[in-house]
Formats: C-alpha cells, sequence, structure tokens
C-alpha cells in the first residue's frame, strides 16, 4: 500500500505542513525510519531526532515547527500513529482457509464462513465458531464453547468447556481460558475440593496476552468487559467481573469474586483481594496491594495502596529516616552530657 502525506493527513483529520505529494509505504520508529516511510515525535525529549531521522513525513503535536520536513500536526500524535499502524499493517495474519488434515474436529461443531483451523487442532462437541475465526496450531477448545465472528486464537491455547468468545477477540499463545477456579472447604485437616460450573464470557474486541489465566465461574460467569486489554502473564480468579474498556498489565494477579469497573488501569504486578469493588476510572499504581473497595476514579498506588499523593509524602518522609535517626542520637548525646557534668560537681562537694 502507498498513501501521499496530504491522503494520511486528511485520513486522520490533520493539518498537514509541508510537501502533501510525498508517497508513504510503511511506518517506522524515528530512529529507523527510512525514505517512504512515516514516524511520530509525541515527547519532546525527542525533538532533536527531527534533525537527523530520514522518514518522509512526521506525525507532531500541534504546535511543532521544524522548517524542511512534512509534518502532520495533531492533538495527539500518538493516537494517530496507531491508526496509521492500523492502515498499513493488519493484525489479522494470512493464513490459508479450511481445517487441517491434522485436526481433530467433535460432533455438531458448526463452522462459520472463512474459518482457518490449524495443525493439531482438538476441537470437542459443540463447538462454534463464527465467521473468519483463525484458530492456530495445538488449541484444544472444549465442548460447547462459542467463538465469535473475526476471533484469532494463537497456538497453543486452552479454552475450557462452554466458554463463551466474543466477536474480534485476539488471544496469544499459552493463554489458558476456562480453567478451575481455585475453591476448597476445609474438613478436618484435608481440603475438599468445590466443584467450579460455571463459565467464563469475554465480550468483544478484547485482547488476552499470552500465558493469562482466567478461571470459571464456582458458579455464574467470570467476565470480561467489551473493549478490555489483558498483558501477559495476568491471572483472573473464579467470578471476577472486569468492566468495559479497562487496562490489566503484566503480572496482576485478582482474586476472586472481585468486580472492577470500566476504564480501569492496573500497572504491573498489582495485587487485588477478593470480594472488593473497584470504582469506574480508578487507576492503580504498579506493585499495589489493593486490599478494600476503592471510590470511582481514585488513583492509589502503594503496599497497602493509598491515595497516590498520600503515600509519596510517606515515601517522602522513609527516605529522611536515616537523617532524622541521626539527629535523634545527636540531640540523645546532648542531653545526657549535662547529666554527666552533674554527676561529677557532686562527686567533687563529697570530696
Amino acid at each position: 500500500m502507498v498513501k501521499t502525506a496530504e491522503e494520511i493527513a486528511r485520513l486522520l483529520d490533520g493539518q498537514l505542513v509541508g510537501d502533501g505529494s510525498v508517497e508513504i509505504s510503511g511506518v517506522a520508529g524515528i530512529t529507523e525510519a527510512k525514505q517512504g516511510e512515516i514516524t511520530f515525535l509525541a515527547s519532546p525529549k525527542y525533538k532533536p531526532l527531527l534533525k537527523t531521522t530520514t522518514a518522509s513525513a512526521v506525525i507532531v503535536t500541534e504546535d511543532e515547527k521544524f522548517p524542511g520536513k512534512t509534518l502532520i500536526r495533531l492533538e495527539d500524535p500518538r493516537l494517530a500513529f496507531a491508526k496509521v499502524m492500523r492502515l498499513f499493517y493488519s493484525y489479522h495474519p494470512q493464513v490459508p482457509g479450511g481445517v487441517h488434515p491434522s485436526a481433530v474436529i467433535g460432533q455438531k461443531v458448526n463452522l462459520g464462513q472463512g474459518v482457518s483451523i490449524g495443525a493439531c487442532v482438538c476441537i470437542e462437541d459443540q463447538v462454534v465458531l463464527g465467521d473468519e475465526v483463525i484458530i492456530f496450531p495445538g488449541v484444544f477448545i472444549g465442548r460447547g464453547s462459542r467463538i465469535g465472528n473475526g476471533s484469532v486464537v494463537n497456538a497453543n491455547v486452552t479454552i475450557g468447556e462452554e466458554t463463551f468468545i466474543g466477536n474480534q477477540v485476539i488471544v496469544h499463545s499459552g493463554t489458558v481460558i476456562g480453567s478451575d477456579g481455585f475453591g476448597y472447604a476445609k474438613e478436618g485437616d484435608q481440603h475438599l475440593k468445590i466443584p467450579q460450573r460455571g463459565t467464563v464470557i469475554v465480550e468483544n474486541d478484547v485482547e488476552i496476552g499470552a500465558n493469562v489465566t482466567i478461571d470459571r465461574g464456582t458458579l455464574g460467569a467470570t467476565r470480561i468487559g467489551k473493549g478490555t486489554k489483558i498483558d501477559n502473564l495476568v491471572q483472573i480468579a473464579h467470578n471476577v467481573i472486569i468492566g468495559p474498556n479497562s487496562l490489566v498489565v503484566a503480572q496482576v494477579g485478582i482474586s476472586g469474586s472481585t468486580e472492577i469497573g470500566s476504564g480501569v488501569i492496573l500497572a504491573g504486578q498489582v495485587g487485588v483481594a477478593g470480594h472488593i469493588k473497584i470504582g469506574d476510572g480508578s487507576v492503580i499504581g504498579a506493585k499495589s496491594g489493593v486490599s478494600k473497595s476503592v471510590a470511582p476514579h481514585s488513583v492509589l498506588f502503594g503496599y497497602p495502596a493509598r491515595a497516590i499523593t498520600k503515600t509519596k509524602r510517606i515515601e517522602a518522609c522513609l527516605s529522611r529516616l536515616p537523617d532524622m535517626f541521626k539527629k535523634v542520637r545527636d540531640l540523645e548525646k546532648k542531653l545526657k552530657a549535662p547529666e554527666k557534668e552533674g554527676d561529677n560537681d557532686r562527686s567533687s562537694e563529697n570530696h
């Protein structure tokens, strides 16, 4: 595909500065970009790279100026660059349609139009795959599960029985959806397993990273809301509900029966206790531990998680502790010194 800078500016609804006739055939980072490619500049600290980049066009902020360069000015260059990436590169890989001879397909399986099923896939009975679904090699799909139109399931994913995945969902390699929840009742010295008879519902336009585990509900459903994006190595326990358009970053662990609102961000390695609620629009900073419910639009950080302004004050105080400790010891020495002098005076009077 080849587009002119003017065509791209028009598609992005941006302001073109410079030669709009230059042809763009690809995208690249600002240090790697070559003639015929477009790049972007979102942070002022990278502005010196405008002098050295050989990109044919650069997406920049609305107030950026650089004579001699073809610029496309917008409010959010990063978002614009993402749209250009989608213009030139589709995620969906080009794979041959049809069913590989080594795939094992159960009874009463319903395959939509244009479905692609790779080598060594195992699909149990009564599974429904929508149109243009792509199933890569080594995938297991349990009995009675459904996968919606245009979804992509990458290699070696396991999808448990009666799991429901919506349209345009991407599941990356090694992920397990619909494994048993971690539920036990203590009987004497033993732990009695509680049967996990619920399901998992993944709504439309969700992306699930590599090696994620999403447990099925004990009863009812574990639900991932529309448009939510989940990074690699995340654990989501039974009966968790995640609202629409949330972001769950790598190595997050969410305990059972927790409800997470819409537009929530859980940064890397956040731990969330069970049976609590995190309100819409909240942001939890990396490595935080959330042990109680969170009001909507809160910004928390720390262990335990507190309002980020309070946590910063606490951390500032902690960093000054060594100096404060030294000052206290010096004060103690000064306070003890007069006592010793008084003892010496009393000793002299006795003589």
